[in-house]
């Protein structure tokens, strides 16, 4: 027998993205439910970037969830570019009127979030298995799924995707109505943990002939590295000797030489893959995050993107349900594109000028070269590239 119950929406997904929207729903008094197919630990043991806009840093605060982020976190008002030996400081505070970024964990934010949805009764439901959405087009729209051997059904006015690349959301759109945008890069980031004191305050953006590298930091004592790496190479091919050793080789010497190393924490490979679903509305379907888009870490708009979705979601819901207005439901998938593909074209222009390219012919590497060199020298393209680095207003 199957238990039914009725909510207002209906969320897939209880990563940061879902746990965000919950929660600020909540805090209108519109009613919801979270589906996350794996357990709050899993969801937790999850190592993902740390850069945070502005204006993501800001919704945080909004849904009361921004007091440790603001406390432990770090206010960053720039970043490096590492070339042929030499340091060039990128100022955010400088070049975008005093805006900059906060260095948080993903893994700390989201244990914010669900923090918060503790505190509230947050119905956040974990292990929830074979979710599948049902009647998209009807004004009654619903969900089931399975926690063991029992089947459960929320009938729902909305249902709201925010369940990553694999979920089930943007499969359960028809191929004929989705069109799919997508960039499979020819090389990996193999990212290192370890609890080691970062070797520089600001992060480190690398471009050698060997390849990208990034300095990065979670904490004044815990560090994230990153280089890269042939889409063929495994974990397993890359001792910490041998990660340490070559992160040194694409490091200016300065910064070598005060590196820090240690055992490592956390090891991975993530291919880098740049993608975009249209539309991100299907009936009362909307897709968020992941779902719909996915791009390379190298711009750090990955997590950005998924909160600018929640932004325009939050506000369009927000007005149907207090001021019974749909415009912002009815213009979300072409507001949030238009952002998605913003943060697109930045993170395909920051990978393309620092990554090495196996199929690049000489003129291709003397072109990237003489891009770096231009934005070292023009006011105008470095405040191209601070604005977008701290987000472009929602």
């Amino acid at each position: 027998m199957t238990q039914s119950r009725k909510t207002k929406v209906g969320i897939i997904g209880g990563g940061p993205s879902g746990l965000l929207l919950s929660q600020l729903l909540d805090l209108k008094g519109i009613d919801n439910v979270v589906l996350e197919k794996h357990s709050r630990d899993y969801v937790l043991g999850r190592i993902r970037a740390g850069v945070l806009e502005h204006g993501f840093a800001a919704l945080m605060r909004e849904a009361q969830c921004g007091e440790r982020m603001d406390r432990e976190g770090e206010i960053h008002e720039g970043f490096f570019i590492a070339h042929d030996g030499v340091k060039d400081r990128v100022d955010l505070h400088k070049h975008t009127g005093g805006n900059s970024v906060m260095v948080y964990g993903q893994t700390e934010l989201t244990r914010d979030l669900y923090e918060a949805r503790d505190k509230m009764g947050g119905e956040v439901i974990h292990e929830a298995l074979d979710v599948t959405p049902h009647d998209l087009t009807s004004d009654a729209p619903w969900l089931t799924y399975r926690l063991g051997d029992d089947q459960y059904r929320i009938d729902c006015d909305y249902i709201v995707g925010a369940d990553g690349f694999h979920g089930v959301s943007r499969k359960s759109i028809p191929k004929e109505v989705l069109t799919e945008y997508e960039k499979v890069y020819p090389f990996g980031w193999l990212g290192v943990l370890s609890r080691t004191k970062p070797v520089s305050p600001e992060l480190i953006y690398a471009k050698t002939e060997r390849g990208f590298a990034l300095c990065s930091l979670r904490s004044q004592v815990l560090s994230r590295y990153y280089i890269q790496v042939p889409l063929t190479d495994r974990v397993e091919d890359w001792s910490d000797e041998a990660f340490w050793a070559e992160l040194k080789a694409r490091l200016p010497q300065d910064v070598a030489e005060a590196l820090i190393t240690g055992p490592s924490i956390e090891k991975s490979i993530a291919p880098l893959r740049s993608f975009v679903a249209e539309p991100m509305r299907y009936g009362n379907l909307f897709l968020a995050g992941d779902a719909a888009h996915i791009v390379p870490p190298t711009g750090a708009r990955g997590l950005n993107s998924a909160a600018s979705d929640i932004y325009y979601l939050y506000h369009a819901l927000m007005d149907h349900y207090l001021k019974g207005d749909d415009a912002g439901l009815e213009s979300y998938s072409e507001k949030a594109l238009a952002r998605v593909w913003k943060a697109q074209r930045f993170s395909w222009w920051m990978t393309s000028m620092l990554h090495s390219f196996p199929e690049n012919s000489t003129y291709d590497r003397r072109l990237q070269q003489t891009e770096l060199e231009y934005l070292m020298s023009s006011e105008a393209a470095m405040t191209s590239l601070a604005e977008n680095y701290v987000g472009l207003p929602f």
